[in-house]
């Protein structure tokens, strides 16, 4: 696959880089250069990150950067088999706990949301820090809501890191999932008040909790740029204005 000029290999890791030293420096650094793609692409062109990733797991099948990468790669594409058969290489290779919630949630992605509860319970997690526990209650609280159990997901969403008016790295996609566990639960007041503090924690828009508040709130927005409306000359100068009697701007009812 072609690699845009500007790519140099050098964007990578500097951990990922160290281990590429294994290989000859020729061989390195097409590696290096199509994991820099795999990065790029990942979040908007999954399906092309998959690609690139194939192409370094072509290259160095026994480095453990690139069998991440492949597991990444092939998660962001719900190949979720495939993904989990990289992760465990990937931990073979390393010994690394790291990668326990995302292989755990391979196994929600296969429908055994029973061994992602397992996994949940096993003496790994004790290992991970901080940002990999919530993570693993996630993925838990995730399977119990794959088998139905919405009440016992509402509980496994209940901690310390939930209760915190701290705001870490994942404290938005942590209130996210109860607000929408919540919601599903039909305790719609208490959704609205944990999607609120989502919003106030999401300060670079990983999630759509600000939509969703504005779902349970009844806010349509009506689009600016409304071609037809222009066309017909039917434009009111209000375009733009939210209907339902709340501001555009979403002010009302604490929604930024």
């Amino acid at each position: 696959m072609p690699i845009p000029e500007d790519v140099t290999g050098e964007e990578i890791d500097k951990d990922v880089r160290q281990e590429l030293q294994s290989l000859p420096k020729t061989l390195a650094d097409d590696v290096a250069k199509n994991l820099v793609m795999v990065a790029k692409l990942i979040d908007e062109d999954p399906e092309g990150a998959y690609g690139y990733s194939r192409v370094a797991l072509r290259l160095a099948s026994r480095v453990a950067a690139v069998r991440e990468a492949a597991g990444f790669a092939a998660y962001a594409n719900q190949k979720y088999s495939e993904a989990l058969a990289e992760f465990r290489a990937a931990r073979r290779m390393t010994g690394n706990i790291d990668l326990w919630p995302v292989m755990a949630d391979c196994e929600r992605g296969l429908g055994r949301p029973e061994r992602a509860l397992d996994m949940a319970g096993a003496p790994e997690v004790h290992k991970l820090d901080k940002a990999g526990q919530v993570e693993m209650r996630l993925v838990a609280a995730g399977a119990r809501r794959d088998m139905g159990q919405l009440d016992a997901a509402i509980v496994t969403l209940q901690s310390p890191e939930l209760a915190s008016n701290a705001v870490q790295p994942w404290t938005a996609r942590l209130r996210y999932a109860y607000a929408d566990a919540l919601l599903a639960a039909g305790r719609e007041s208490e959704a609205r008040e944990w999607f609120a503090k989502a919003v106030e924690a999401d300060r670079d828009g990983s999630t759509d909790a600000s939509d969703r508040l504005a779902e349970i709130d009844g806010v349509e927005f009506v689009d600016a740029f409304d071609e037809s409306e222009s066309d017909n000359g039917n434009g009111n100068g209000n375009e733009g204005e939210a209907q339902d009697g709340h501001a555009a701007d979403g002010s009302e009812d604490g929604v930024s």
